[in-house]
């Protein structure tokens, strides 16, 4: 009986470890599905993007498949241009200046709709619909009202400073790269007001409360506690917003006709011109490639930094 009863337990023990055993499994066999397409549409054209940028792939080879081996010679070209520094300046100061806006706004709208405000409900809707409006449908909405002689910006110039107020937003570079910054700006604020606002939301009133009692102003509760609580908010979402607006391509293109003019374009621009103007695929592979490094370079540091300072 004892060993029989021995034996009955060592079972229970197998059966048990057994369901543990694909218990434990069960949620990655649900991932597994999810995990196979970011395969294919991620890791997989990003491995290709590294080995064509080795290689010399041109409109001329495309079709055959036989690519060159050129090791780093399109990352010397790259590197020794000196239109790739000018653009990658004018892309930092891009990205600052949209950023910058993004959050300084989104968070000044997302206090003011934390308040109890008549006709709130209306007003965020107004406000949250350029990031529902398609990109590309808000930019050529935006090419539109840059028009030098019907469109309402300079109708608006015109009609209170006078007739030579007029600015040439489409034809100048420098003002078709100031009027992709102003539409990007408009494009990205409400995505950081909901960002904020939800953050906003989750801070406990009682220390509002408790700031009142001790006297405290608003700029004091704004800087002792809003801002400290929402930093684990705003981190990710600048880290996000920066990286969508470093690749940026679809107002820069619209606003200024495809950035013909190197006053006018982005790095990732660039990339475009160089492989759908010029079909040198290697070449802005190897571009792609640097920019990819030079974001998640960038992503690591700010996270490191935010990290060392809490």
């Amino acid at each position: 009986m004892e060993l029989k009863t021995l034996q009955n337990k060592k079972q229970n023990r197998t059966g048990h470890s057994r369901n543990m055993a694909q218990t434990r499994w069960t949620p990655f066999f649900f991932l597994l599905p999810s995990l196979i397409v970011l395969c294919f549409i991620v890791l997989y054209p990003l491995f290709y993007e590294f080995w064509i940028s080795f290689r010399n792939v041109t409109l001329l080879n495309l079709k055959s498949g036989k690519y060159p081996y050129i090791g780093f010679q399109n990352y010397i070209q790259i590197l020794t241009d000196p239109l790739f520094y000018k653009t990658l300046l004018r892309t930092l100061v891009w990205t600052a200046i949209n950023v910058f806006f993004h959050i300084t706004f989104g968070l000044f709208l997302a206090i003011l709709l934390n308040r109890k405000l008549p006709g709130k409900s209306i007003i965020r809707v107004l406000l949250i619909l350029p990031w529902a409006i398609p990109q590309y449908i808000g930019a050529i909405t935006w090419r539109g009202m840059f028009n030098i002689e019907y469109g309402a910006i300079n109708i608006l110039l015109t009609k209170f400073f006078g007739p030579n107020a007029a600015i040439p937003w489409l034809s100048d570079p420098k003002w078709s790269f100031i009027a992709a910054i102003i539409t990007n700006i408009w494009l990205g604020i409400p995505f950081m007001m909901m960002t904020c606002l939800g953050g906003l939301q989750s801070i406990p009133q009682e220390f509002y409360e408790a700031a009142d009692t001790d006297g405290a102003s608003g700029w004091q509760k704004f800087k002792n506690i809003t801002l400290p609580l929402l930093k684990p908010v705003i981190t990710p979402a600048a880290v996000l917003g920066t990286v969508w607006t470093f690749n940026m391509i679809s107002v820069i293109y619209v606003i200024t006709y495809g950035a013909e003019t190197e006053e006018a374009q982005i790095l990732v621009s660039l990339v475009y011109k160089k492989a759908f103007s010029y079909f040198r695929y290697g070449y802005s592979a190897a571009l792609s490639v640097i920019i990819f490094l030079i974001l998640m370079s960038f992503s690591s540091i700010f996270i490191k930094s935010q990290k060392l300072e809490d």
